[in-house]
């Protein structure tokens, strides 16, 4: 039996920032991953998404200046060489953290690890693998096992037509025309891209609005933007069930419709890596929907801690850092309080964005708490012009005299959100914008111009 002072299993954004903090700690610390080294949002997530989007964007920048009629002409993305680029920066980048890893200390084990129990003020861990089954042991366990993508009975990907965000990620060429159900981000951020590739997109969404996070007019924004582009949306819209039939795929809405397309993408949100996981033989406790329950340290049972999706609190790829650098400090003795995430930023990516850090206004008022909001147009911006990309909004969540949420709709505003970020965590009220100086001309001033913006009740 191997036994570590620490065992983290998952080797995503949470697991190996919490093993590089540990190991540079002096910790003994092993990192177990089954598919590989990044998790999802590396390898077929977060960053090969970025790289499709980033290709298509100068074709979003040119458009804009067409339509000033300052610029002709056309882009033309290769799209095989395209996909060739995304496989070797996602393999390389893999390589290359698994080698830093290995250069601190880490031991780095390739397996499913499944949780065996207790004994001896040990946790015990099974480490299914390609050459058989290894025991570990450790005092400590951090379980950072992610998610999946989420299937419903109806609704399931079959690899033919139907397809989950992995299989679409990884398609040989731009289909035709595409389907998506589901209207986060992930399903946002596909269609745009494949719009922009030449595909005919429908995008189905059961919430009353797209963006279905979001508050009501900066899902509105964006589907003026999408229709404009020419994406069909169906807000509001239940799809009953979706399949290959005579080689496309055919979905079936719950008032009878049906749609059919080449291709079909089900982007209906994510499940926990937690079935095979035995977590309930370490002392863990799963939630109804299958997520493991932390307390206010995110552990999940003495000596294991749970960070990431893994644990549902916030599914994003640096919560999932943040959570695993708290876990990490904590483990080495240099923290004692609660874990406190702070305002959580995110964003959806494409021609149009939304930028979003601390909770949304309609979250505040299902609360019952007193909530108003500032806003300033993009059109307000010199940068916003100069690219061409006007349509948009920024809006800042009150409550009381305190900003305690930021948003904003339309091209390029994710470049905003580190900004708004430090300003609510600062806790900036208008009265103390004055001790930061904003450079000129940037994206960033449209945020003071919205924060002293005069405030209203939302509807």
């Amino acid at each position: 039996m191997q036994t570590f002072d620490v065992l983290i299993l998952g080797g995503g954004p949470g697991g190996t920032s919490a093993a590089r903090l540990l190991a540079k700690g002096g910790k003994k610390v092993a990192l177990a991953e089954d598919t590989h080294w990044g998790g999802t949002c590396l390898n077929c997530g977060c960053i090969p998404t970025k790289l499709l989007l980033g290709a298509v964007a100068p074709g979003a920048l040119l458009a804009a200046q067409q339509r000033l009629r300052v610029a002709k002409g056309e882009i033309a993305v290769d799209y095989t060489a395209l996909q060739t680029r995304v496989a070797r920066f996602t393999k390389g980048s893999s390589q290359a953290l698994a080698k830093e890893l290995t250069g601190l200390g880490v031991t780095l084990l390739e397996g499913r690890g499944v949780c065996a129990g207790t004994a001896e003020g040990l946790h015990r861990v099974r480490l299914e693998g390609k050459d058989g089954v290894t025991e570990l042991a450790a005092a400590q366990v951090v379980l950072a096992c992610g998610t999946s993508s989420a299937a419903f009975p109806g609704l399931t990907p079959d690899n033919d037509c139907v397809l989950d965000s992995t299989a679409l990620l990884r398609i040989a060429a731009v289909p035709e025309s595409l389907l998506i159900v589901g209207a986060g981000a992930i399903g946002l951020e596909m269609g745009d891209f494949f719009r922009a590739m030449g595909s005919k997109v429908t995008i189905v969404e059961a919430a009353p609005h797209i963006a279905p996070l979001e508050d009501a007019d900066v899902a509105k924004e964006m589907l003026r933007a999408l229709t404009k582009a020419g994406v069909t949306c169906l807000e509001g819209a239940r799809a009953k069930e979706l399949r290959t039939v005579d080689g496309q795929a055919r979905l079936t809405l719950e008032d009878g419709r049906e749609i059919t397309a080449a291709k079909a993408l089900v982007a209906v949100g994510r499940t926990p890596n937690t079935r095979a996981l035995a977590a309930e033989s370490l002392g863990c406790t799963l939630n109804r929907r299958g997520y493991l329950a932390v307390d206010a340290h995110l552990e999940a049972a003495p000596g294991v801690y749970a960070v990431g999706d893994v644990n549902g609190l916030t599914l994003l790829a640096h919560a999932a850092e943040h959570q695993a650098g708290y876990v990490a400090r904590r483990i080495l003795g240099r923290e004692f309080g609660a874990y406190a995430s702070g305002p959580v930023p995110s964003c959806v990516y494409g021609s149009t964005e939304i930028m979003r850090v601390g909770p949304t206004a309609k979250e505040l008022l299902r609360e019952g708490r007193a909530v108003s909001v500032s806003q300033a147009p993009l059109t307000m911006n010199p940068i916003a012009q100069a690219s061409g990309h006007t349509a948009g909004f920024v809006k800042v969540v009150w409550e009381g005299e305190r900003p305690v949420g930021m948003a904003a709709v339309g091209g390029g505003v994710s470049h905003l959100v580190s900004v708004a970020s430090l300003l609510l965590a600062g806790d900036y009220t208008p009265e103390k914008l004055h001790t930061v100086m904003i450079a000129h001309p940037t994206l960033d001033e449209i945020l003071p111009l919205a924060m002293n913006a005069p405030r209203a009740v939302p509807q």
